[in-house]
């Protein structure tokens, strides 16, 4: 990217310019560098409105972009953008993607295979024993554990993943120098240490309110789909499952007892469609999960072959039926279902049912 990470960065600073905004620049400029270094009036033209572009201007004029990239450093994290490989691939499928990402620690390729599990701040023994087991066996699975380091069922979440010895990442509603709830700051620096912590806030950015929800559609674009294990009706954790159905992800949910506020939410969710979850191997199942260790070693040992990226420039979010893929890509159907029998292996695709794919 050749230093042009602290172009975003120095985007990130500047009130009223989001990732439509900055998309909207870059196509006009042609890359970050060029929109950062417009003149005013060049600005204007290509859409910017007034305040924004009095905000970017004052930001310019104000902060010194070398310094901003070396206080990320500071603090132990790094910056992931857009224009980044190790940008996560499906955080890149959502609508408007977070432009910047604060890391500490580390995202690997494999957290390709992720799911959110989320809830309420007040877990019920019920709550917390459910998330437990769920956990335990979907991070023994190889599956990687998303959360929100809040306290509940977040917290119970991530300390389980850590303890099964898997991978977890979780999503901050404020900047990446900072923890909150405090008292799990030991809890982020074993994260960090066998996973990631991730915010797309500023430095410095304090845990206001207004942060969470927007976070929450980063904890459900990190993940293949989102479990809901315990939430009242007006959890936080509802919020996530909204984003997880706009982004086209799977929505789980626990049952819990009708006379039990705290499971409200679950059994609404599962009243509006979100798929009841019983045990861990619904999730792994639904989610074609069960074979998350082969898939890795697969994806590792297999390369990709001309066939297969044939395949996946006609595949989407969208389900293709294998009779009309067969005929897109031209080749014999026993070649194209031999290749996705592999493709579906190594977790670049999924069978949604009735000899139906879509890509992974």
């Amino acid at each position: 990217m050749a230093g042009r990470e602290r172009y975003y960065v120095g985007f990130n600073l500047v009130r009223g310019i989001g990732p439509a905004r900055l998309r909207m620049l870059i196509d006009a400029f042609g890359d970050v560098e060029r929109a950062w270094h417009a003149p005013a009036d060049a600005l204007y033209r290509a859409g910017l409105d007034r305040r924004s572009l009095e905000n970017l201007l004052e930001t310019r004029a104000r902060v010194d972009l070398d310094r901003e990239v070396r206080r990320v450093a500071a603090v132990g994290a790094h910056i992931l953008t857009w224009e980044d490989e190790g940008y996560p691939k499906l955080l890149a499928e959502i609508p408007d993607p977070p432009p910047v990402l604060y890391v500490r620690g580390e995202l690997k390729p494999e957290d390709a295979w992720a799911v959110a599990v989320v809830g309420t701040r007040r877990a019920s023994t019920y709550g917390r024993e459910v998330t437990r087991r769920l956990v335990s066996v979907l991070a023994q699975s190889g599956v990687t554990i998303v959360s929100g380091l809040a306290r509940g069922v977040d917290a119970v979440a991530h300390q389980t993943a850590l303890e099964a010895g898997g991978r977890t990442i979780a999503v901050l509603g404020c900047g990446i120098d900072l923890v909150y709830p405090p008292e799990h700051r030991e809890l982020a620096r074993r994260i960090a240490a066998q996973g990631a912590l991730v915010s797309e806030y500023p430095l410095g950015t304090q845990p206001e309110p207004g942060n969470f929800p927007p976070r929450n559609r980063i904890i459900s674009g990190l993940s293949l789909g989102v479990v809901i294990t315990e939430a009242g009706r007006d959890s936080g954790a509802l919020i996530t499952a909204d984003y997880a159905a706009e982004q086209g992800r799977d929505v789980f949910a626990v049952p819990g007892s009708i006379l039990s506020a705290g499971c409200a939410g679950t059994n609404r969710l599962i009243q509006d469609g979100a798929k009841p979850v019983l045990d861990a191997a619904d999730i792994l199942q639904e989610l074609n999960l069960t074979m998350v260790a082969e898939q890795k070693e697969a994806r590792q040992a297999l390369p990709t072959t001309e066939t297969e990226a044939l395949i996946l420039a006609h595949l989407s979010a969208e389900p293709v039926h294998v009779d009309d893929l067969t005929r897109a890509v031209g080749l014999p159907v026993a070649q194209v279902t031999s290749t996705l029998a592999l493709m579906e292996l190594k977790g670049m695709v999924r069978q949604v049912g009735g000899m139906k794919y879509v890509a992974a």
